[in-house]
């Protein structure tokens, strides 16, 4: 049934996201590969082609940090309709400054986090990582210019590759209007 939606997917034309031949355009979002926070293992957005996906930048060491567990849950019920990324980042007040190894098991022994968490990146500024260059300009992403303002800002993308909402970081899983996005 994947592979037949998938195929309803790159037969659309009107999407950026697949090439007039039906193969993904990996100049948007899936084009990305970004390496996991455990074992570098290359992490390849092309996989999330055909599910909607929401990218989330995090922090363990901020007020917003207990939400690893509502996030956990979610991901533990709609996993396998809608994609979760975790994407430390240290943009923050410093609320990031341990390594790739520590913030996996930090986010593991805390709050079990099984949804993929990547290595931590810049999300802002001179250095922002090539994937929040493309979320937050409208040149790329089509519409938006919001960058991350905190840890936790989540971004909605569909699946189709095209971003559909940026959310604060106080937005939880249970919030009506992310809710409401995501089953559209």
């Amino acid at each position: 049934m994947l592979l037949t939606f998938i195929r309803h997917l790159r037969s659309n034309q009107k999407f950026k996201s697949f090439r007039p031949d039906g193969t993904l355009n990996l100049a948007g979002f899936f084009g990305f590969k970004i390496p996991m926070l455990q074992g570098k293992k290359e992490f390849d957005f092309a996989q999330l082609a055909g599910k909607k996906t929401i990218v989330m930048n995090v922090a363990s060491h901020c007020g917003f940090t207990p939400q690893y567990g509502p996030w956990q849950e979610f991901h533990e019920k709609h996993g396998t309709e809608i994609n979760l990324i975790g994407i430390p980042a240290n943009n923050f007040l410093r609320q990031e400054p341990a390594g790739d190894d520590k913030i996996a098991q930090f986010c593991e022994v805390n709050f079990g986090v099984s949804f993929p968490m990547l290595t931590k990146l810049e999300v802002i500024g001179r250095k922002q990582h090539p994937l929040y260059q493309w979320l937050s300009d409208s040149q790329k992403n089509g519409w938006n210019q919001q960058a991350p303002t905190w840890n936790f800002c989540k971004y909605v993308i569909d699946e189709y590759g095209q971003l559909q909402g940026v959310f604060g970081p106080a937005v939880e899983p249970n919030d009506p209007d992310l809710l409401k996005l995501l089953e559209s």
